[in-house]
């Protein structure tokens, strides 16, 4: 989303986003001008990196550190806050990188390797953020545990989840992997993807999601707002005003 964006959407909406989303392929270099677009309106970028096209196990042995020292350097020379997300829903099936075709072991290894070589280069203003998606065993998705890299290596945990059924409650769609992620850490949970569809049903599920919020006491979570042909984008006045509304009332859980 770029600065022209995030101005049209907090002019059509009155919200004022405090994380703004991009996906960053492999090779790609970090985009030092979106997030400086972003950052004038007080928003911070998250950058999520998708290791497409790679085999992790390459990036774990160090082959693409030249690559990551660069992008690293960059960040640092950004200078401002970033939370980096590497490999996001790897215990969903649909990626290089996830469930069934790339081991949890070998995940390890390359988040690990990422953090570190980040680290070793004095990049300090960034969040890790170590992204689930939730819970679907009836779908082949199952809990996270086997890829956890360690609280050493995760600052925030991300979790996607989408209102595919009009029937699902934040409960019921976020609970269990919320509890699964309880068994691993503590540490501050962001819903880094959600939406619903139809749009006739978004208005009740964005009530949904700030009462969850509030209720779990995590920190907040990112709508996928993308009209694609599965329409997850806010497209109704109706959905609009509960974003509003929802934005108006919300208050951090304390610290």
């Amino acid at each position: 989303m770029s600065y022209d964006a995030v101005t049209k959407f907090t002019a059509a909406t009155g919200v004022t986003p405090e994380v703004v989303t991009y996906y960053s392929g492999w090779l790609e270099p970090f985009q030092a001008g979106f997030a400086a677009s972003v950052a004038k309106h007080g928003a911070v970028p998250l950058v999520q990196i998708n290791p497409s096209n790679v085999r992790l196990a390459a990036i774990a042995s160090g082959q693409y550190d030249g690559y990551l020292t660069t992008f690293a350097e960059a960040v640092r020379s950004y200078g401002h806050p970033v939370i980096l997300s590497f490999g996001h829903e790897m215990n969903g099936n649909w990626y290089s990188w996830g469930y069934k075709h790339t081991s949890p072991a070998v995940f390890v290894a390359t988040w690990r390797h990422v953090v570190t070589l980040f680290r070793g280069l004095g990049v300090r203003k960034v969040t890790w953020m170590w992204t689930v998606n939730v819970i679907h065993t009836n779908r082949g998705i199952p809990p996270p545990a086997s890829w956890w890299p360690g609280s050493s290596y995760v600052n925030w945990v991300g979790m996607d989840g989408y209102y595919y059924d009009p029937s699902w409650t934040f409960a019921s769609l976020f609970g269990p992997t919320i509890a699964a992620v309880r068994e691993l850490s503590r540490a501050p949970i962001l819903i880094a993807e959600t939406a619903a569809a139809p749009a006739a049903v978004q208005p009740a599920k964005i009530a949904d999601l700030f009462r969850g919020v509030r209720l779990y006491g995590l920190l907040g979570f990112v709508w996928f707002d993308v009209s694609n042909p599965e329409h997850w984008g806010l497209s109704s006045p109706a959905a609009i005003a509960a974003l509003r509304a929802g934005a108006q009332t919300y208050q951090k859980p304390a610290s």
